[in-house]
């Protein structure tokens, strides 16, 4: 994914070089991108629920239920199912009232960061 998002370059005799790991990691500042998601997927679960309750987002997007089956080689996780996931290997057991704190709430999406798989 990163070598998609960097791409090549292009080398002094015309051909073209993709970037090696370690260059990929020395771009990203040698930071666990897989943590960055989960933490940015929990940020935005905690916004949107502190939204009031009529908002397109709440309503719509948290509620919503495909019209077809997905194929069967892909996995049935939903959005909802890996944020429970995450809060689960948390251990953060009454977050309705820790998402109110935002404070609190964010010290929480920072140790998403710094987690050790």
């Amino acid at each position: 994914m990163l070598r998609k998002i960097f791409g090549s370059r292009k080398e002094r005799d015309g051909t073209w070089r993709i970037k090696t790991s370690d260059k990929l990691d020395e771009l990203i500042g040698h930071k666990n991108t897989i943590n960055r998601i989960k933490a940015q997927r929990l940020s935005w679960f905690g916004h949107s629920q502190r939204m009031a309750e009529e908002r397109i987002v709440k309503k719509e997007v948290y509620k919503w239920k495909p019209m077809s089956i997905r194929p069967q080689w892909r996995p049935n996780n939903k959005r909802k199912d890996d944020i429970r996931n995450d809060m689960k290997n948390l251990e953060i057991k009454n977050w309705i009232s820790y998402m109110q704190d935002r404070n609190k709430w964010k010290s929480y999406v920072v140790r998403v960061k710094t987690l050790k798989d």
